[in-house]
């Protein structure tokens, strides 16, 4: 009795991360001010080497979604690079060259975009 006395205790101390909003007793995973959620999903130890692979990878745009399994999106960004590519050359030749700066603008963006996504690949090989 006295252990469970102890994490009301706890459980009623407890506030949000975000806000630090004291948290509802009946739902203390959500926060309802901020809609804060604990995330139960727990990522695997190799998500962070994943994702750098994948950046790197991404020097192609689009070969590090397809490692991550989005081979679609992947294509289509490989794809969009050709055109992203013909933009840049047709903004270089009315901007005195200063338009090549856009493709370099479109790779961090393809490489930002495949670290912070999620990687069905990694768990289709974990869960069977």
């Amino acid at each position: 009795m006295h252990t469970t006395e102890a994490n009301l205790v706890r459980i009623d101390q407890r506030t949000c991360p975000l806000c630090n909003v004291p948290l509802d007793l009946t739902n203390p995973n959500a926060c309802t001010k901020c809609d804060w959620v604990f995330d139960t999903e727990q990522r695997s130890p190799n998500a962070g080497f994943r994702d750098r692979v994948a950046v790197c990878l991404s020097v192609i745009p689009g070969l590090g979604h397809m490692y991550k399994g989005h081979r679609l999106l992947g294509a289509l960004l490989m794809l969009g690079s050709g055109f992203a590519l013909f933009a840049c050359v047709v903004a270089a030749t009315a901007s005195a060259g200063w338009g090549l700066l856009l493709l370099p603008l479109y790779w961090a963006g393809v490489m930002m975009h495949v670290y912070w996504l999620d990687d069905r690949a990694l768990h289709h090989h974990t869960r069977g």
